[in-house]
């Protein structure tokens, strides 16, 4: 098992590799607007997974990832001819679903934002369903004040209470 920090720097350079290659352009007229995301090199060096995402319709992902797929052996080759390593990793692309997350968030943040814009609507204009105040609170006697219900005297411990 390599390094992880030997892997990471292999990863990024992987990455940096098939970009700089993707940018020259392949002849490969499928290929759209593809753009590298991540890569993830597994421990023993021996297989790398690039994930990418491409820009425009469902059509032009499909026709992306054929084209990338018919890439693979040449991309390699780059990939092997620019790293200093003794094998040189297997590649497999990966459509990365980065744009299709984000596009989620923030659908179930803008329902969140309705929502909370409702809440708040409704608690403006709301009421109390009993009193305002519904703790009840100890009752308070003038001192002149010698009976509850005219019969029962009051002393001062029944007074505070």
């Amino acid at each position: 098992m390599a390094d992880p920090a030997r892997a990471r720097k292999m990863a990024d350079r992987i990455k940096e590799i098939v970009a700089k290659r993707l940018d020259k352009g392949l002849r490969d007229p499928r290929l759209g607007f593809v753009t590298i995301t991540d890569v993830r090199v597994t421990g023993d060096l021996q297989h790398a997974s690039i994930f990418y995402t491409v820009y425009g319709t469902d059509e032009e992902r499909e026709d992306s990832a054929k084209a990338l797929a018919a890439a693979t052996g040449m991309l390699r080759s780059e990939v092997g001819r620019n790293i200093t390593a003794r094998l040189t990793p297997s590649l497999e692309f990966i459509a990365d679903a980065i744009p299709e997350n984000a596009e989620h968030i923030s659908a179930l943040l803008r329902e969140a934002q309705t929502r909370d814009a409702e809440t708040a609507e409704l608690a403006a204009s709301a009421e109390y369903a009993g009193e305002a105040d519904p703790y009840v609170k100890p009752r308070e006697f003038d001192e002149d004040d010698e009976t509850l219900d005219g019969d029962e005297s009051v002393d001062e411990a029944d007074a505070t209470r």
